[in-house]
C-alpha cells in the first residue's frame, strides 16, 4: 500500500522517503515552456506548496528525483537554473515585522548562493539578489503563501496597509528584470487587486481560472482510480458504491468551467490513511474573520450565486465583500457560467465544504463559534423532520435555540430565527430553500425529504394561525401538486420574550 505524504510539501523528501506523488510534472513542464510570469490561487492544503518544491527540483537539475515521471526523459538536466525560493509562512514577519523578516530571508538565501549583499533598502537588496544570482543563469524566483503577511491581519486594516505598501515596493523591482528572470511563479490563496500589490506587474499572467491550468493543483478521477488503484480495489469489496461516495464528499473543484474537476489532496490522503468518511476540512480551520463578517451581514445561503470575472478575482479589504473570499478559500467553487450575461456560477463542491460552512455559520448565529460546532444539536432535528414528527421537529428546534447565550441573544427581528432553522435544516444534508418565489409571495422555508415537503411559515410575537393561513392564502405550495411527495405546512410563532417557539400549527395538504 501507499505511504501519504499528508502534511508533506517538499517533493525531495516525498520522492527519497518513497512516498506517494502523484505526477504533475507534464502540466508542470507545459507551464514552464509556455510562459515566464505567472500566478496561481488555490485553497489551502491544495498543494501549492508542493508544486513550488517540484519546480525548484527541476531547475536544480535533480534528474534522480523524477525516476518514472513523465517530465523524466523530456527535459535538459544539464541546464540548471539558480532558484530564489520565498516561502512567507516560514518567515517571521510577526515577531520581526514585514521588512526584516523579508531581508534577512534574502540574507539566507544569499549565502546559499555564496553572494554578499550590500544594499540596506529591501527592494534594493531584492534587486541586487536577482542581479547577481542571475550571473550563473537566469534565475528562477517562487514564492509561496505571498498573502500570509496580509490575511493574517484582515481585522487589523491599519496592519493590511502597511504590509501592503511593503510588498508592493518589494515586487516593483520585477518589471524591468526581464533579463534576469527565467520564471516567476507566485501563489497564494487570495487573489488582490493588481492595482494595490502587484501594479507595476502587467506582464503577471493570472492562471487561477485557466483552463490548460485547472488540473494543477488537486486530484483528478483518473489520478485517483490509478494512484489509489490497491486501495480502492478493498474497499470496493466492502462498499461497493465507494466512488460515488468519494466524489459526493470530497470532489467538486474547478477553476475553468469547461475543465475537469478535482478532489481535495489532503481530505482523499486522510482518509485513504483512515479509510472513514470524515469532515477533514472543518479540521483545517474555518477562518473566524470570514465568518464573523457573514454573520454581520446575515449572510447564510450560498447556492446559485452569480458573480462577474472581475468582482471574482477582486479582493478589496477596504469595501469587504463574502464571495470572492469564499470561492478563493474553497467553500465555493465554479459551477458553470453564463457566456451571454458575461457571470460564474458558484455553489459547494461538496458535502465536506458545505457541512464546514454552514457548521461554522450556525455556530456564529447561535454566537457559541467558534468553540462549539453544531452537529450535536441539529441531530434530533433531523430525525423528526424526516418521520414527519412536527411536535419532536418543535421540540429540537427550542433545543437549540436554548443553546444561545443569554448575553448574544437577539431577537428584534425574525430574521435570526429564520436563519437558524434554515441552517439547523441544511446541516443535516436536507434540501433546504429560504425566501422561495410563487407568483403571490415567498415561503420562507422550503425542505424537501424523499417521502415530505414541508413549506415553512416564520412569525415572531404574532400568531402561528396568521403563518399557516399565508401558505395556503399565498399557494406556496401549489406549483408541487403534482409531486408524490406528502405535503405539509407548518406554520411557527416564535416569542422574544421566552426566547422559544410559543406556538406551532400543522396541516397536511391532501
Amino acid at each position: 500500500m501507499n505511504k501519504y505524504p499528508i502534511g508533506l510539501q517538499d517533493f525531495g523528501k516525498i520522492r527519497r522517503d518513497g512516498f506517494l506523488y502523484i505526477d504533475k510534472t507534464q502540466l508542470i513542464y507545459n507551464l514552464i515552456e509556455s510562459g515566464n510570469y505567472y500566478f496561481l490561487s488555490r485553497p489551502r492544503r491544495f498543494g501549492k506548496s508542493l508544486l513550488l518544491s517540484t519546480i525548484k527540483e527541476i531547475f536544480n537539475g535533480n534528474k534522480k528525483l523524477f525516476e518514472g515521471l513523465w517530465i523524466h526523459d523530456q527535459w535538459n538536466w544539464e541546464q540548471t537554473h539558480p532558484v530564489i525560493h520565498l516561502r512567507f509562512s516560514q518567515i517571521a514577519y510577526k515577531e520581526l515585522g514585514l521588512i526584516e523578516a523579508i531581508s534577512r530571508e534574502l540574507d539566507f538565501l544569499a549565502k546559499e548562493f555564496d553572494i554578499q549583499l550590500v544594499e540596506d533598502n529591501l527592494a534594493l537588496k531584492f534587486r541586487e539578489l536577482i542581479r547577481k544570482a542571475a550571473k550563473k543563469g537566469r534565475v528562477v524566483i517562487l514564492i509561496d503563501e505571498y498573502d500570509k503577511p496580509i490575511t493574517d491581519y484582515l481585522e487589523d486594516l491599519e496592519k493590511v496597509e502597511e504590509n501592503r505598501s511593503v510588498f508592493k515596493s518589494f515586487y516593483s523591482v520585477l518589471k524591468d528584470a526581464d533579463e534576469y528572470i527565467r520564471l516567476l511563479l507566485i501563489t497564494g490563496v487570495s487573489r488582490f487587486t493588481k492595482v494595490s500589490i502587484f501594479s507595476d506587474l502587467n506582464n503577471l499572467n493570472d492562471i487561477t481560472i485557466h483552463r490548460s491550468y485547472a488540473t494543477i493543483a488537486g486530484i483528478t478521477q483518473q489520478e485517483l482510480e490509478s494512484n489509489f488503484a490497491e486501495e480502492i480495489t478493498e474497499m470496493q469489496q466492502r462498499q461497493p458504491d465507494l466512488l460515488s461516495k468519494l466524489k459526493f464528499w470530497y470532489n467538486g473543484y474547478a477553476w475553468h468551467e469547461d475543465a475537469e474537476r478535482v478532489y481535495n489532496p489532503f481530505s482523499i490522503l486522510k482518509y485513504m490513511d483512515g479509510r472513514d468518511f470524515r469532515n477533514y476540512w472543518f479540521q483545517t480551520g474555518t477562518p473566524t474573520w470570514l465568518v464573523k463578517h457573514m454573520k454581520e451581514s446575515g449572510e447564510f445561503e450560498f447556492e446559485n450565486i452569480h458573480i462577474d470575472e472581475i468582482a471574482l478575482g477582486n479582493l478589496n479589504v477596504e469595501h469587504f465583500s463574502s464571495l470572492p473570499v469564499l470561492f478563493q478559500t474553497g467553500y465555493l467553487t465554479l459551477k458553470g457560467y453564463d457566456t451571454d450575461a458575461e457571470l460564474y456560477k458558484l455553489g459547494y463542491p461538496n458535502k465536506e465544504v458545505e457541512d464546514s460552512l454552514n457548521d461554522a455559520l450556525l455556530s456564529a448565529y447561535r454566537n457559541v463559534y467558534p468553540a462549539s460546532n453544531s452537529v450535536a444539536v441539529t441531530t434530533d432535528l433531523g430525525k423528526a423532520l424526516k418521520s414527519n414528527d412536527i411536535p419532536q421537529m418543535i421540540k429540537a428546534l427550542d433545543v437549540i435555540l436554548s443553546t444561545i447565550p443569554y448575553d448574544h441573544w437577539r431577537a428584534e427581528s425574525e430574521s435570526i430565527f429564520h436563519i437558524i432553522v434554515h441552517l439547523s435544516f441544511k446541516r443535516l444534508g436536507l434540501d433546504v430553500r429560504s425566501e422561495v418565489h410563487s407568483s403571490t409571495g415567498r415561503c420562507d422555508i422550503l425542505v424537501f425529504t424523499d417521502k415530505y415537503i414541508f413549506a415553512i411559515e416564520l412569525k415572531l410575537n404574532g400568531t402561528a394561525q396568521t403563518a399557516l393561513d399565508q401558505i395556503f392564502d399565498k399557494g406556496y405550495l401549489r406549483s408541487y401538486q403534482l409531486d408524490a411527495r406528502k405535503k405539509i405546512a407548518i406554520g411557527i410563532n416564535f416569542s422574544s420574550e421566552k426566547r422559544s417557539v410559543e406556538e406551532f400549527l400543522v396541516k397536511e395538504i391532501e
